[in-house]
C-alpha cells in the first residue's frame, strides 16, 4: 500500500500526540509516588510510636511489678512488629528508585510484593476488636499504662497533640482500606505499554479481593466507638450545617450518634497537619427536645440577598470552567490545585449563606441551639431519626470520652467535602439542566379527611430548594389537584415531594418555622434519570410514603429545546407572532396581552410574595394563552378568577415565545458588549443609544414593562422581589437570542455548555438590571410621545 506524504505526516502527528500523552502520564507517576512515599513515612512513624512502649512493657512483664501481662502485651500489639517490618522494607526499596527517577523506572514489583503480604493484615483485623477492648481494660486497671497510652509520640509530626494507643491501633485498619486507592492512582498514570502495568494490575486485583473479603468487618468499626459495657456507639448520620450564634452564621459539622447529637467545628490547621475537630456542644438524645419559635428567645435569621447567592453560583461556574480549561493545558497540577482551593472557598461560602430553615434543639436545662438547614425535607429526616433513637438510647459520657469521640470524628465522618455537585468527578453525571414539567395528580391512602397540599423540591448547586406548591385541597381523603408546574433545573439529580396537612387553626409563623403550623404527612424522593426523561412523552410515576400514594407525571425539556424560539404557524394569534405584526393588527403601541396582564397584576399582585418568581399553575397559563390567541372577549373575566401567579406566568410565556427577543437578535451582542464596558459614562451612552435603536414596538413595549417592574420592586419589603430578582426572571426572557449560533463567544478555548449558559445568563441579567437601575432614560421627543401614547391606551 502506498501512502502519500500527507497521510504519512498525519500518522506521525498521531504517534507524536500519543507519545506526548504517555510522557505526561509518566511524569505524573513521579508525583503520585512522592505522595505514596510521604504517606508511607507517616504510617511508619505511627507504627513506630506503638512499638516504643512495647519493649519496656515486655521487659517489665518479667519483673515482680509488671504493668501488663505478656498475654495482654501480645494481644494489644499483635502483628504490629510484622507490619512495621513489611512497610519498612517497602519504603527502603521504593525511596532509592524514586530518587533515581526516569520515565522507564519500574516499581510494580514492589507493590506486587506488598500486596502478596496482605495476609498479615487479615490476622491484625481479626484481632483488632480484642486488642482495643484489652487496651481499654488495661487503661482502666492501670493509671500508669493509661498515661502512657494517651501520650504516645509520633516522630514525624509537628502536631502537639499526642494520639492515643487506640487511635494508633486503628491506623492499620485504615491503611488496608486505602490500599486499592493508592494502586488505582498509580495505575491511572501508567501507560499500558509500560512494564509496570501488568504488575500493578496484579497487585490491584490481589488488594481488591482482599479488601472485599474483610470490608463487611471493617465498615462497622469505622462507624462505631466502644462505650461502657462493650456497647457500640454508632454514627447514624453527619453533615455540614450552619449554626446561628448571636445572629451570625457559623459553619459546623454535626454528627448524630445512636445516643447523642454532637456539634463540632473543624480546627484551623497549619499546612501538612491532619484534620481535627473541636466540640462546640453536645446533647444526649434522651435529654434532647425540639424547640419552637415560641419556646426560645428567637434571634431573627439573617437572610442573604438573592443577588449575593447568585453571584457566588456564577463564580463557582466560572472557576469550574477554568479548571476544565487548565486540564487541557500543560501548566501542571499546581494551577489546578489553586483553582480547586478557590472553588472550595466559594462552595463553603454558598453553604454558609444558603440555608434559611431553622432546626431548633435544646438540652434538659432548656438551653437552645439553632441550626440552619436548606430544606424542610432534611429537617424532617433529622427529626425522625432522633425520635426513633430516643425510644431506645442509653447514655453515659465522661469528659475524656467526649474528647476521644470528638477526635475520632475525623475517621468516622462520612461527609468529607461540602456537598456540592462541583465536587463530583468528571465522569460522574453533572445532573440535568433545563425545565421539568410536573403534574401533581392525586393522593390516596389517607385514613381521614384532611386539608392537604404538596410541595416540590429539587437540588440546585448541591442543595435542595423549594420550587413549587399545589393549592390546598380541603376536607378530603383523596385530593385531586391535577396541577402542572414548570421547574427550572440547574444540574439537578433528585426531585423531592412533601405532603403537608394545612393547620389553619394555629397562629401563623414565619416561613422558616412552617412545621409549627403545617404538619408533614408524607415525604419521598425520586432520582431524575436522564435516560428515562430524554423521552419527550409524559412519564407517569408515584410516590408511596407512609401509606400515602401521590401520583405524578413528569416531562423534561433540555435547556436548548425549552428555550428555543419557534415562530407560530397561526399568525392570527399573539403567541409566537412578531411583536410588530401584533401591534399593527391591534393598532396599538403595546400588545394588548402585555397591557391586560400588567393591569391585572398591578391591581392585585403587587404584594404577592414571589410574584413572577413563583410558578403559576401550567393548565391555567395554557387556558389564558389559548384565550388570548383566539381573541376571547372574556379574557379579563378569566384572569380575575385565576391565581395572580398564572397571570404573571402568561406574561412571561408571551415574551419567551416571541420568535425574536424583545432586544432583537441583531443587537444582542452589542448589548452584551456594552454592559461589559468599564467607563460608566461610555457605558450609559452606549446602552441608551442601543436601546433607542430598537424598533419602535419593541422599545415602547420594553419601556412600558420597565416602569411596571419598577413599581413591583417598590413593594419589595412585602413581595420579596428586588430589582435584581426581577432582572433574573426577565433578563433571559427579553434578551436570549433565537439563533443558538449568535451566542457570545467567550473564548477560543473549550467551554462546557452549562458553564457557557451561566456566563451568558449573567450578561442578560446585568443588561436588564442596568436599565432597571437607571433613574431615567433620556428620550428624543418623538420617542417620548410614543411612550405617552402607549401608556394611555
Amino acid at each position: 500500500m502506498n501512502l502519500t506524504c500527507l497521510e504519512l505526516q498525519h500518522i506521525y502527528l498521531i504517534e507524536d500526540g500519543k507519545s506526548i500523552c504517555e510522557e505526561k502520564g509518566l511524569e505524573m507517576r513521579k508525583w503520585v509516588l512522592s505522595g505514596i512515599l510521604a504517606a508511607e513515612e507517616m504510617y511508619l512513624s505511627h507504627l513506630e510510636a506503638l512499638l516504643i512502649p512495647m519493649k519496656p512493657l515486655r521487659a517489665a512483664a518479667t519483673t515482680s511489678q509488671p504493668m501488663l501481662t505478656i498475654q495482654q502485651i501480645e494481644t494489644i500489639f499483635f502483628k504490629v512488629p510484622e507490619l512495621h517490618e513489611i512497610h519498612k522494607d517497602f519504603y527502603d526499596s521504593l525511596l532509592p528508585r524514586a530518587q533515581d527517577w526516569s520515565l522507564q523506572q519500574c516499581v510494580g514489583d514492589l507493590f506486587q510484593k506488598l500486596a502478596s503480604q496482605l495476609g498479615v493484615y487479615r490476622a491484625f483485623v481479626d484481632n483488632y476488636k480484642v486488642a482495643v477492648e484489652t487496651a481499654d481494660k488495661c487503661c482502666q486497671a492501670n493509671a500508669q499504662f493509661a498515661e502512657i497510652s494517651e501520650n504516645l509520640k509520633v516522630k514525624s509530626t509537628k502536631d502537639s497533640d499526642s494520639p492515643s494507643s487506640k487511635a494508633l491501633l486503628y491506623k492499620p485498619v485504615d491503611r488496608v482500606t486505602r490500599s486499592t486507592l493508592v494502586l488505582h492512582d498509580l495505575l491511572k498514570h501508567t501507560p499500558s505499554s509500560h512494564p509496570d502495568y501488568p504488575l500493578l494490575q496484579d497487585a490491584l486485583r490481589i488488594s481488591q479481593n482482599f479488601l472485599s473479603s474483610i470490608n463487611e468487618e471493617i465498615t462497622p468499626r469505622r462507624q462505631s466507638m466502644t462505650v461502657k459495657k462493650g456497647e457500640n456507639r454508632q454514627l447514624l448520620r453527619d453533615r455540614f450545617m450552619v449554626e446561628l450564634v448571636e445572629g451570625s452564621r457559623k459553619l459546623r459539622h454535626v454528627f448524630l450518634f445512636t445516643d447523642l447529637l454532637l456539634c463540632t467545628k473543624l480546627k484551623k490547621q497549619a499546612a501538612g497537619k491532619g484534620q481535627q475537630y473541636d466540640c462546640k456542644w453536645y446533647i444526649p438524645l434522651a435529654d434532647l427536645t425540639f424547640q419552637t419559635i415560641e419556646d426560645c428567645e428567637s434571634t431573627p435569621i439573617p437572610l442573604v440577598q438573592d443577588e449575593e447567592i447568585d453571584a457566588i453560583k456564577i463564580k463557582i461556574s466560572q472557576i469550574k470552567n477554568e479548571i476544565q480549561r487548565e486540564k487541557r493545558t500543560t501548566k501542571g497540577p499546581k494551577v489546578i490545585e489553586r483553582l480547586k482551593k478557590k472553588l472550595s472557598e466559594q462552595e463553603s461560602l454558598l453553604l454558609l449563606m444558603s440555608p434559611n430553615i431553622a432546626f431548633r434543639v435544646a438540652n434538659r436545662n432548656g438551653k437552645g441551639f439553632t441550626l440552619l438547614i436548606p430544606s424542610d425535607y432534611e429537617r424532617a429526616e433529622w427529626r425522625e431519626m432522633i425520635c426513633e433513637q430516643q425510644k431506645k438510647c442509653d447514655f453515659s459520657l465522661t469528659s475524656l470520652e467526649l474528647q476521644m469521640l470528638t477526635n475520632s470524628c475525623v475517621k468516622l465522618q462520612t461527609v468529607h467535602t461540602i456537598p456540592m455537585t462541583m465536587n463530583k468527578e468528571d465522569d460522574e453525571s453533572p445532573g440535568l439542566y433545563g425545565f421539568l414539567n410536573v403534574i401533581v395528580h392525586s393522593a390516596s391512602g389517607l385514613q381521614q379527611s384532611l386539608n392537604l397540599y404538596c410541595s416540590l423540591e429539587v437540588d440546585s448547586f448541591g442543595y435542595f430548594v423549594n420550587k413549587a406548591k399545589t393549592r390546598v385541597y380541603r376536607d378530603s381523603t383523596e385530593p385531586n389537584w391535577n396541577e402542572e408546574f414548570e421547574i427550572e433545573l440547574e444540574g439537578s439529580q433528585t426531585l423531592r415531594l412533601l405532603c403537608y396537612e394545612k393547620c389553619s387553626n394555629k397562629p401563623k409563623q414565619s416561613k422558616e418555622d412552617r412545621e409549627l403550623t403545617d404538619k408533614i404527612m408524607a415525604k419521598g424522593q425520586i432520582k431524575l434519570d436522564p435516560q428515562t426523561l430524554q423521552n419527550k412523552d409524559w412519564q407517569r410515576t408515584a410516590f408511596t410514603m407512609n401509606g400515602v400514594e401521590v401520583k405524578l407525571s413528569m416531562k423534561y425539556a433540555s435547556r436548548e429545546f425549552s428555550l428555543k424560539r419557534t415562530p407560530s404557524r397561526k399568525q392570527s394569534g399573539v403567541f409566537g407572532v412578531k411583536i410588530n405584526v401584533v401591534t399593527k393588527r391591534e393598532r396599538s403601541k403595546v400588545p394588548l396581552i402585555v397591557r391586560q396582564c400588567v393591569e391585572e397584576i398591578e391591581q392585585r399582585g403587587l404584594e404577592e410574595v414571589g410574584i413572577y418568581r413563583v410558578s403559576g399553575v401550567a393548565t391555567d397559563i395554557q387556558a389564558l394563552k389559548s384565550a388570548f390567541d383566539f381573541n376571547n372577549k372574556d379574557v379579563s373575566v378569566m384572569m380575575r378568577g385565576m391565581d395572580v401567579n398564572a397571570v404573571a406566568g402568561t406574561l412571561k410565556l408571551y415574551f419567551r415565545e416571541l420568535p425574536e427577543p424583545l432586544f432583537t437578535d441583531e443587537l444582542y451582542l452589542n448589548f452584551a458588549g456594552g454592559i461589559a464596558l468599564s467607563d460608566s459614562v461610555a457605558k450609559e451612552s452606549c446602552m441608551v443609544n442601543l436601546l433607542l435603536s430598537l424598533p419602535e414596538p419593541n422599545l415602547v413595549t420594553f419601556l412600558f414593562l420597565l416602569e411596571h417592574l419598577k413599581r413591583v420592586a417598590e413593594n419589595e419589603s412585602i413581595n420579596k422581589m428586588s430589582l435584581y430578582n426581577l432582572a433574573t426572571v426577565f433578563g433571559p426572557t427579553l434578551l436570549r437570542p433565537s439563533d443558538k449560533d449568535s451566542k457570545i463567544s467567550y473564548s477560543s478555548q473549550p467551554i462546557s455548555m452549562n458553564d457557557s449558559w451561566s456566563l451568558e445568563v449573567m450578561a442578560q441579567v446585568q443588561v436588564l438590571l442596568y436599565f432597571l437601575q437607571l433613574e431615567s432614560i433620556p428620550l428624543p421627543d418623538s420617542k417620548r410621545q410614543s411612550l405617552l401614547f402607549s401608556t394611555e391606551v
